[in-house]
């Protein structure tokens, strides 16, 4: 039996979940018990369907040591950032050159403009994996975020064509934004804290008070366009990886702190498209060619999904061999369906 297993995350995880949050403490995933509790009731409704519209649902993953008895990791998936009862807001960065011939003078500026989409893609964020097991040889921060593809690749009729992933920006050891302390605090008079803490229940505020013209980032601070869609250093790990299996930056910025916004089509992301549904055949027999791979079912209730590592060997036409030890965790026998996501060629 493998050590780690990936599941939807369920109410009884408030305790477990929290800790996790207090290395995060993003919009998505904030240090805070009362959202951690209603995140994890709407993830359990979003699994369940009890929320009737998909793009109204939060999907929660959690990803458990089972030796330990604990929750290591956490991912979600927000089926739609964006829709008409809550905007999705960011900032566009766009590139303006301006020239006057009597100064033989040129200048290139950067600017800021806000935009909102009512229509917008699909979220996947909240990564995060306790720092005691990060860089294990298990590779636990690629399976608890790669597990969000397997799921939308299974899954598309839930899901937007655009996926974005939102990155965490250089910040202050004290957690300051240089950007929200040039720009956001001169329109809403809240700290950087107080309004990231509102904008995970309401955005409304930034949409009524921030400007709607441009915004030219040479009137900032240094520091505050320094940071203008930099990636900060804990998550550069995480741009090589949307890099490499098909995202790009958008030219567009988180408005609280610059963060930048990397896009895909979700057809583009080399991770939905390798991934398949195969019929299991039976167990994988000693010494068979085989490779590492992602295996996940749904199932009833509490757990609505599972998902763990284990050794496959695809048959044509759609019949896998799977490793005992990961059909047993996963309750499969030969007949039912998996979802497999290789993790290699």
């Amino acid at each position: 039996m493998t050590r780690y297993q990936i599941r939807a995350a369920r109410p009884e995880d408030e305790e477990e979940l929290l800790r996790l949050a207090r290395y995060l403490n993003s919009v998505n995933l904030p240090h805070d018990r009362d959202h951690v509790r209603r995140l994890l009731e709407h993830a359990e409704k979003s699994f369940s369907g009890e929320i009737k519209s998909p793009r109204q649902r939060k999907y929660v993953f959690v990803l458990w040591d089972l030796a330990q008895k604990a929750a290591v990791g956490t991912s979600m998936i927000v089926a739609q950032l964006g829709r008409r009862d809550a905007p999705y807001i960011y900032l566009d960065v766009l590139d303006e050159e301006k020239y006057s011939r009597t100064l033989d003078t040129h200048f290139h500026h950067t600017v800021l403009r806000i935009g909102f989409s009512y229509d917008g893609p699909t979220e996947v964020g909240g990564l995060v994996v306790a720092p005691e097991y990060r860089g294990q040889k298990e590779k636990l921060g690629l399976l608890i975020s790669y597990v969000r593809f397997l799921y939308i690749a299974t899954h598309r009729e839930l899901f937007q064509n655009e996926i974005l992933a939102e990155l965490l920006p250089p910040l202050e050891p004290d957690g300051t934004s240089h950007l929200w302390e040039a720009l956001g605090r001169r329109f809403t008079g809240m700290s950087y804290a107080e309004a990231d803490r509102l904008s995970s229940e309401n955005k409304d505020f930034i949409r009524d008070l921030f400007p709607t013209g441009s915004i030219y980032a040479s009137l900032l601070s240094p520091e505050a366009q320094g940071v203008i869609g930099k990636v900060g250093p804990d998550t550069r790990g995480v741009e090589k990886m949307l890099r490499r299996i098909g995202f790009r930056y958008a030219d567009r910025i988180d408005p609280f702190d610059g963060g930048p916004h990397f896009v895909a089509e979700a057809d583009e992301i080399t991770l939905v498209n390798v991934t398949r549904r195969a019929r299991v055949l039976g167990p994988l027999p000693a010494e068979t060619a085989a490779v590492e791979a992602i295996l996940a079912r749904d199932l009833a209730a509490p757990d609505y999904f599972r998902a763990v590592t284990g050794k496959v060997a695809f048959q044509e036409p759609d019949g896998v061999l799977v490793t005992a030890a990961a059909l047993e965790q996963l309750e499969a026998q030969a007949g039912n369906e998996l979802a497999c996501l290789p993790l290699r060629p």
